[in-house]
């Protein structure tokens, strides 16, 4: 009884929390909430749902810092909401979510706190599946990106503004992948695994550097085939907030230990099974 009065104090004042988000995306049908789907958002609101945290997610000003497609992965995804339990929510919400979503920070905000208009700025990395044979063009390809550029050509626009600044774009090699890391004050549908895409013609020698300066500047086409979603990561979003680390929590942390060991098994199935 006495923990339940705690949880639930007289005429409690609502506080408003952020939380920084990772989800692995393979079994999710993006982050944005939808009737017939498995979505992080779903997840996320049915699991502040059975902790009583909120009734209804409209009237909580449930929102997210924005939207990733089906099979993108994140590390700094950011979600806010409003709750008269603050302490049981931060304590508990890792006990609810499922074992591929998970909470790494939180921070109490102000009322008005609106994680997509308050970001500051984005940060993607896209890992390429196969190794470019040319990481340093690929490098020198990615500083075109940098700037205030139309992005006709890298994106599904559905009506919206194409330029966008760019404020850093690299290419790295980490632990045997090459990734394309980029930051931007924000991004269009599809913006940066269509970068992605371009970046690896040149890696590939099938495109020059100029390549990208000329889809930047070139009259509006067909947009790029963006690269395949699994190798996306949301790596960060800045709203100038200083995070309160939480842990992620038994059930994902061993979630996470048994998809590596099972790709790590896949891999060695297909090594043994390769023909000659």
């Amino acid at each position: 009884m006495e923990k339940d009065q705690e949880d639930h104090p007289a005429h409690a004042a609502p506080v408003r929390l952020a939380f920084r988000v990772s989800y692995m995306g393979s079994r999710f049908f993006g982050s944005q909430m939808q009737a017939s789907h498995r979505t992080v958002e779903g997840e996320f609101i049915a699991a502040c749902q059975r902790l009583s945290l909120f009734d209804d997610w409209r009237e909580a000003g449930f929102l997210s810092a924005g939207r990733t497609d089906r099979g993108v992965h994140a590390t700094g995804q950011v979600m806010a909401l409003t709750t008269p339990a603050p302490d049981r929510a931060v304590r508990t919400i890792n006990t609810q979510l499922p074992p591929d979503c998970w909470c790494t920070g939180y921070a109490e905000v102000l009322p008005a706190f609106h994680p997509r208009y308050d970001a500051k700025k984005r940060t993607y990395r896209y890992y390429f599946t196969d190794p470019p044979s040319h990481i340093e063009p690929m490098a020198q390809a990615a500083g075109r990106f940098v700037g205030n550029h139309n992005f006709t050509n890298f994106a599904r626009l559905e009506g919206k503004n194409p330029y966008r600044t760019v404020l850093a774009a690299t290419v790295a090699e980490e632990g045997g992948f090459v990734y394309f890391e980029v930051t931007a004050e924000s991004f269009l549908w599809h913006q940066v695994r269509s970068m992605a895409a371009s970046l690896l013609r040149v890696g590939n020698g099938e495109s020059g550097e100029n390549s990208i300066d000329e889809l930047l500047t070139a009259e509006a086409k067909k947009p790029l085939q963006p690269a395949p979603s699994e190798g996306l990561i949301l790596w960060d979003t800045d709203c100038g907030i200083s995070w309160t680390p939480m842990p992620a929590g038994e059930r994902s942390t061993l979630f996470l230990e048994q998809l590596s060991r099972h790709h790590a098994l896949m891999g060695n199935v297909c090594r043994v099974m390769r023909p000659g």
